[in-house]
C-alpha cells in the first residue's frame, strides 16, 4: 500500500453513474455519466443494461488512471434484470426500483395470505419496490428466459450482480442487496427456498451472497474489494454504525437507515435490512424507510414550471404552506414506508384563487419533510434515535428545506460537510476489503428545530390518508 490510501467510490445510482476518488483529505469527482429513463408504458421505469455498464466501466478506467488502490461499487438496490450466464448477454432492460409493473401480482400474492412469510423470513412486506416479483416478470416474459433456465444458463439478480460478472467474471450480489429482494433470509443471509417458490424464481437462476468486503475479483485492471447498496454506503459514510444513529439521504427519493443492536423483528412500518456484512465479522442490521419521491418531486415541480432555478426555491417569506391550508402530498410513485400503498397517488390539496407557482413548489418541500418525518418516527418506534439525525444528498443544500425538516422532525438535523456521502461510504467499504482504513472524519453543521404548531402535522396526514383512499385507478 502507498502511503497515501486512495480508493475508487462507483456510486450506480437511478439517474448517473460517478466515479469519486476518496482520500483521507476528502472525496474528488472524477468524472460522472448519466443515463436514459425509459418509460414504455404507465408505471413502467427502466434501463438499458450495457449503457449502465459501459458507464461502470469508465468509471473504473478513470479510477486506475487516478491511482486508485481499489474500487467499490455502490448500487441502486432493488433494479434488476435477467441475463445469459454464458455469454453476459442481458436478455431485457434493467427493471428499476420505481417500476410497480407487478404491483398486481403482489396484491393478489397478499390477498392470498403470503405476506406472512416475506415478513418473517425476508423482513420485507409484498410490494413491487422488491427485486422478487420483478425476476419472476423477467422469467414469464422475456423471450428465451425459461429455455436458458432450463439449460442451466439463466441468471436472475440486481445490477451489481451482473456488473461483476460482466467485468470481474465473478457472479456474486452481498448480502445488502441480497436482503432487498424478499427472497433471502435475514437470518442466514442465503436465499430461501420458500421464498423462491412463492415468487416462482428458480433458487439455480440466483447469483451466489458473498460479503460485502474482501477479494471480489478485478475489474479492468482494477481491484473490485466492496460492494454495496447505495443507502448503506451512505449510512457507513456518516459514520452512523451504533444503534440509534439514524440518517437521511434525499436523493430521487429519500431513505432513511438506523442501525439495531440486532435483527428487528418485520412489522408494517420500517424494514429491518442488513447494514452490511464485513469479511470475516458478524453482520450489523439496520432498520429502513423510504420517501419514494424526494428529489423527483422537486425535478417534476420544476418541470411544471413552479419555479425555474434552484435559488428560488432556497428561501421563503411570510408563513409556511402549510398554515395557509395548502398541501402537498409526495405520493408521485405510491406510499413507501410506514404505510406501504403503492396504488397511492400525490397531489395538491387547500388550492384557491389566492395559490401561486411559488405557493405550490413550497408545499412540494414541506410534503417530503413531512414524508420523511413519518418514516423516522416509524424507525424511532422501534430503535430509540441518539437525537440528531443526519442527512445529506441534493434536499440538505436547501436552506429552507433543512429547516422545516428540523422542525418538523422536533430534532435537531446534522447537515454533512461531505456532498459525497454515498462515495466516502463505498471507499471506506473499499479500503476494509483491501485490508487499509481511510482515517475520514464525519462532521457537519447543526441544524435545532424550532417549535412547530402540532395541527400542520395533523393537517398533513388529513391530506396523505385522503390521497391513500383515492388510490391509483383500477387496470
Amino acid at each position: 500500500m502507498s502511503a497515501r490510501p486512495r480508493f475508487l467510490a462507483i456510486d450506480q445510482g437511478t439517474t448517473s453513474t460517478r466515479a469519486i476518488l476518496v482520500e483521507d483529505s476528502g472525496a474528488r469527482l472524477l468524472g460522472s455519466f448519466v443515463h436514459r429513463q425509459h418509460h414504455p408504458a404507465p408505471g413502467h421505469v427502466e434501463h438499458d443494461p450495457e449503457e449502465l455498464l459501459a458507464h461502470v466501466a469508465a468509471c473504473l478506467d478513470l479510477g486506475r488512471a487516478a491511482g486508485a488502490q481499489a474500487a467499490g461499487l455502490a448500487n441502486q438496490g432493488e433494479s434488476c434484470l435477467a441475463w445469459d450466464a454464458t455469454t453476459g448477454r442481458a436478455l431485457g432492460p434493467v427493471i428499476v426500483w420505481q417500476d410497480d409493473r407487478t404491483a398486481a401480482t403482489c396484491a393478489r400474492l397478499a390477498a392470498d395470505g403470503a405476506e406472512a412469510l416475506t415478513l418473517a423470513r425476508a423482513g420485507l412486506p409484498l410490494d413491487a419496490y422488491f427485486s422478487a416479483s420483478k425476476l419472476a416478470w423477467c422469467l414469464a416474459h422475456l423471450p428465451g428466459a425459461r429455455a436458458l433456465a432450463a439449460a442451466g444458463r439463466l441468471r436472475l439478480g440486481t445490477t451489481d450482480a451482473f456488473f461483476r460478472h460482466r467485468l470481474t467474471g465473478r457472479c456474486a450480489t452481498d448480502p445488502t442487496t441480497a436482503s432487498r429482494t424478499s427472497l433471502m433470509d435475514l437470518d442466514r443471509l442465503d436465499w430461501d427456498a420458500d421464498l423462491c417458490a412463492l415468487f416462482g424464481v428458480p433458487r439455480a437462476c440466483l447469483p451466489p451472497i458473498a460479503p460485502t468486503t474482501g477479494d471480489l475479483g478485478t475489474a479492468r485492471g482494477l481491484a473490485l474489494t466492496a460492494s454495496v447498496v447505495d443507502q448503506q454506503a451512505a449510512l457507513y459514510g456518516h459514520g452512523a454504525r451504533a444503534p440509534g444513529q439514524a440518517k437521511v439521504t434525499f436523493g430521487t427519493g429519500a431513505f432513511a437507515l438506523c442501525p439495531t443492536a440486532a435483527r428487528a423483528a418485520a412489522g408494517q412500518g420500517p424494514l429491518p435490512t442488513v447494514a452490511w456484512a464485513l469479511a470475516g465479522a458478524a453482520p450489523g442490521y439496520a432498520l429502513e424507510g423510504g420517501v419514494y419521491a424526494a428529489g423527483a418531486a422537486v425535478n417534476w415541480a420544476r418541470g411544471l414550471g413552479l419555479f425555474s432555478d434552484w435559488d428560488q426555491i432556497a428561501a421563503f417569506d411570510g408563513p409556511p404552506a402549510i398554515a395557509r391550508g395548502v398541501v402537498f402530498v409526495p405520493a408521485l410513485a405510491g406510499l413507501a414506508c410506514p404505510h406501504w400503498r403503492r396504488d397511492a397517488r400525490g397531489g395538491f390539496l387547500g388550492l384557491d384563487l389566492g395559490c401561486g407557482p411559488r405557493d405550490m413548489a413550497r408545499a412540494v418541500l414541506e410534503g417530503i419533510a413531512f414524508r420523511t418525518a413519518e418514516v423516522i418516527e416509524s424507525i424511532a418506534a422501534l430503535q430509540p434515535l441518539d437525537g440528531a439525525v443526519r442527512i445529506d444528498g441534493g434536499l440538505s443544500g436547501n436552506p429552507a428545506f433543512v429547516r422545516f425538516l428540523a422542525d418538523t422532525l422536533a430534532r435537531p438535523v446534522i447537515v454533512s460537510h461531505e456532498a459525497e456521502l454515498t462515495a466516502v461510504g463505498c471507499a471506506a467499504l473499499a479500503a476494509h476489503g483491501a485490508g487499509a482504513a481511510l482515517a475520514l472524519a464525519p462532521g457537519g453543521q447543526m441544524v435545532a428545530p424550532a417549535p412547530q404548531p402540532a395541527h400542520w402535522r395533523a393537517r398533513f396526514a388529513d391530506a396523505r390518508a385522503s390521497i391513500a383512499a383515492y388510490g391509483a385507478p383500477a387496470d
